[in-house]
This record gives C-alpha cells, sequence and structure tokens, in this order.
C-alpha cells in the first residue's frame, strides 16, 4: 500500500573547498541499500516531476530528513547527505568515468586534513554542510510557491486563497472557486478532496505563529511546506507519525509497532523480500539510532531529536554509520578504494568495473 502524505491527509493535516595540499589529492580530482518499499520507489527525477506537478502541497519527502512525512524511512537519506546539490550528478546514463573522478573530488573535500582517510569528524562536518544546502534549497522553493498562492502581493497569503489554488489543482475552476468563497457559497468536492482540505487546514493552523489570524507570511509559510525549518512544526510531524504508528494509543512507539508493515497483503515472494527487508531495515533503525536509551521504546522527544536534521550528534551517529558500511578494513576511516568500490551507497549508482576503477584513479 502506497502512503503518499495525501493519503495519509485524512489522518493529519558552510564548509569551504579546500585546495590541493600534496600531491595525492591532485592525483584524486583527476582522476547498499536494501530494496525499498514500493512507495518510496521514486527516483530523484520522479520527485522532482511530482513537486512541480503539486508544488502548493506540502512534498512528501523532504531531504536531508530520516523519516518521509508518512513515517516511511528515507532510502536517499545517504546520498542526499552526502552530495548535496550533486544529487542529481550521478545516473546511471553518465559516464562512468566521469563519475568515478567526480566521486574522488568530493572524498577529497570531505578529508579536511588530507590524509587520505575520512574520518566520524570530518564525515559529520560534511553531513551538516550538505543538510544546509537542503535547507537552503527548500528556502528558494518555498519562496517560488509563496508568489505562485499570493496574487496580490501583499506579503501575505490568506488560507482562501491558499484554497483556491489548491482546488485548481485538482481541476477546478479557479474563477468558480474564488467566486463561491467570496459569495459564502458551499464548494462542491468529493469527499476525499473535503478531508485533504480539512487536514491541510489543520496543518495550516500549526504553522501560523501566534497571533493566528489564518495569514501565513512567507517564513510561515515556509514551515507550512517545510517542518524541518521550524521546531514547533517539526514536533507537530512527529506527533502525527506517532499517532498513526502507535496502535495501544500510549503515544509512544514500541519495536512492533514501529516496524509493522502497511495494510496489505503479499502476493509472491519477491513482496515477501521486500516486506521482509521492511522489518528488518526499521527495526535495525529504531534499535541502534531512535531508541536513544535503548528500553525498546520510542517517545516523541526520541523521536523528534532523531528527525532533526540540524541535530549534530545525529550528524556524528550517521557518519560512523555510514563510514561502517564501507570499512572493509576496520579502521574506522574511509579510504578512496572503499568509496568506489561502495559507489551505490554514497552516490544511489554503481561505477562498474571496480577493478579496473582503482587502477585507472591511482
Amino acid at each position: 500500500m502506497v502512503w503518499s502524505w495525501v493519503a495519509m491527509a485524512s489522518r493529519w493535516g558552510p564548509l569551504v573547498g579546500l585546495a590541493p595540499r600534496c600531491l595525492w589529492l591532485l592525483g584524486a580530482v583527476l582522476l547498499m541499500d536494501a530494496s525499498a518499499r514500493p512507495a518510496n520507489h521514486s527516483s530523484t527525477r520522479e520527485r522532482a516531476a511530482n513537486r512541480e506537478e503539486n508544488e502548493i502541497l506540502p512534498p512528501d519527502h523532504l531531504n536531508g530528513v530520516k523519516l518521509e512525512m508518512d513515517g516511511h524511512l528515507n532510502r536517499g537519506f545517504h546520498q542526499e547527505v552526502f552530495l548535496g546539490k550533486d544529487l542529481g550528478g550521478f545516473d546511471e546514463d553518465v559516464e562512468p568515468r566521469r563519475s568515478r573522478r567526480k566521486l574522488m573530488v568530493i572524498f577529497s573535500k570531505v578529508d579536511v586534513n588530507t590524509d587520505r582517510k575520512i574520518s566520524a569528524k570530518e564525515m559529520q562536518r560534511w553531513i551538516m554542510e550538505k543538510t544546509a544546502e537542503h535547507f537552503q534549497e527548500a528556502m528558494e522553493e518555498s519562496k517560488t510557491h509563496f508568489r505562485a498562492v499570493d496574487p496580490d502581493g501583499d506579503g501575505h497569503v490568506s488560507w482562501d486563497e491558499y484554497k483556491v489554488k489548491f482546488l485548481a489543482s485538482k481541476g477546478h475552476s479557479e474563477k468558480e472557486v474564488a467566486d463561491a468563497i467570496r459569495l459564502n457559497e458551499e464548494l462542491k468536492v468529493d469527499e476525499e478532496t473535503q478531508e485533504v482540505l480539512e487536514n491541510l487546514k489543520d496543518r495550516w493552523y500549526q504553522a501560523d505563529s501566534p497571533p493566528a489570524d489564518l495569514l501565513l507570511t512567507e517564513e510561515e509559510f515556509l514551515s507550512f511546506l517545510h517542518p524541518e525549518h521550524s521546531r514547533g512544526m517539526l514536533r507537530f510531524m512527529v506527533k502525527e507519525i506517532v499517532r498513526d504508528l502507535d496502535q495501544d494509543g500510549d503515544k509512544q512507539l514500541s519495536l512492533p509497532e514501529f516496524v509493522s508493515l502497511p495494510v496489505g497483503t503479499v502476493e509472491n515472494q519477491q513482496g515477501q523480500d521486500i516486506d521482509d527487508n521492511w522489518v528488518k531495515d526499521r527495526k535495525k533503525e529504531f534499535e541502534e539510532l531512535i531508541d536513544s536509551n535503548h528500553d525498546g521504546i520510542v517517545t516523541a522527544e526520541e523521536l523528534e531529536s532523531y528527525m532533526d536534521p540540524m541535530n549534530e550528534y545525529n550528524a556524528l551517529n550517521e557518519a560512523k554509520q555510514m563510514i561502517a558500511v564501507a570499512d572493509e578494513n576496520q579502521n574506522h576511516h574511509l579510504e578512496p578504494e572503499e568509496v568506489l568500490k561502495y559507489s551505490e551507497f554514497f552516490t544511489g549508482s554503481k561505477l562498474v568495473d571496480y577493478a579496473r576503477s582503482v587502477h585507472e584513479e591511482f
């Protein structure tokens, strides 16, 4: 079952690059993720296209945040916090040698002390920088979308203005909707759209800083679209995820609740394998990263800390986890050969012919 944000809406609304300082770096410049459930198979291009199509809707996917809006694990997280703005630069159709060189350029930027090894601290610093890039990108997108729903350009968007644009995106006549709202007439919309509207309005209220007036400024509109930019909205998102997964009503999550599968049936072995991976990945995330005191229970506070993209402690934990994936010689550092070999984990693309690539690049 696909848990897109809209489907869920029935329930809830700086690093500076370092110049080369030794021959190896000059040479470098010249020079796995588990299967996801179908709901998260969208590529970067598909996500971008969906965003353009529904630009005024809060996106389901937030770059650099550990969970999707609907509670799925963000399958592209490690690539997002390693590549930043280069996220779309490693497509499978790009010439492999050029991609390997580009990857080594990134390696040289992460490796601040130029010792040909990436430490956890270096990776942590890099993760924070790339997360800040995603924040900046979200802010720029939000400004564009704000102008789209602020037709009179007064610097505020009313709920009615937003509702007109939202219903127009659903195929309704913008003029007819605007006239109906102006005349206080009942809008004829289907039940599902009405539910989405009601929950979007709840989210609108949450983003509306006191005194509440149902008018969002550009900053408040950013919080509406991207809750990771606002502590209050991040807390609201966590609350809704907990409410959706919490089966016994205690407002916290047990391991069985967190790993429970979406509603649906397994039709074949491939589906069973995907579901098995779903449970395995969520169990690991719960036990190793989210449940910080390892008591078997995740509170809203623990989940909020885990999802906070600017939490430096979490960034260090993520750095250690990312290093461990490719650290074949167990020295707690990443070396160029290891990053190349595990390129699919870091870039989303498998840079083919690893044995030859190491020889070519070094």
